[in-house]
């Protein structure tokens, strides 16, 4: 199950890093527009925070997969492999599903509010859509948790001695 998660993690997350490209190029186009021609509009404006936001929100799984995520590792470091793997599973039981799961539950009636009344943008001119960009949290943070239950197999694995990790996705560091 974890293989497959990470198999389609993985051409999710490069589709979704190139957003980043259309983003600098946005934010390039609003820089040229603002001090070239000294023009500003407020679509550009909110496009470069929705690309933001999607990016953030939607790249967090595919961040996980590669472990890239922050972390203080004083005495992570230290740890053999195996007992990283135990360190893991039990922070992605006792503060990451609860955390995501807690962002989902309290972001619902949010996105349905926006939903329900087909919410855009309160500027003149701007994206008629915000109801998207809401919903992206819930969409982000369900896939981030899809791969912290490949990630919390893997580590399940490991920790166990079942099977040594292999590769960027499963390296335990």
């Amino acid at each position: 199950m974890a293989r497959k998660i990470d198999a389609i993690q993985e051409p999710f997350g490069r589709a979704v890093s190139w957003l980043t490209t259309l983003m600098v190029a946005v934010v390039f186009a609003d820089v040229i527009m603002r001090y070239t021609l000294n023009r500003t509009y407020v679509f550009t404006q909110e496009l470069e925070w929705y690309l933001f936001g999607t990016v953030y929100l939607l790249a967090a799984g595919y961040t996980l997969l590669h472990d890239e995520h922050v972390r203080v590792d004083i005495v992570y470091s230290k740890l053999s492999p195996k007992r990283k793997a135990w360190f893991d599973f039990v922070l992605l039981l006792v503060f990451f599903f609860p955390s995501c799961l807690m962002v989902v539950y309290t972001s619902w009636p949010f996105v349905r509010n926006s939903w329900s009344v087909w919410e855009s943008s309160p500027d003149p001119g701007g994206i008629p859509a915000r109801w998207a960009l809401k919903s992206v949290i819930i969409i982000g943070f369900v896939i981030l948790m899809i791969q912290g239950v490949s990630e919390l197999i893997k580590r399940f694995y490991v920790a166990r001695g079942w099977e040594q990790p292999a590769g960027r996705a499963t390296e335990i560091h």
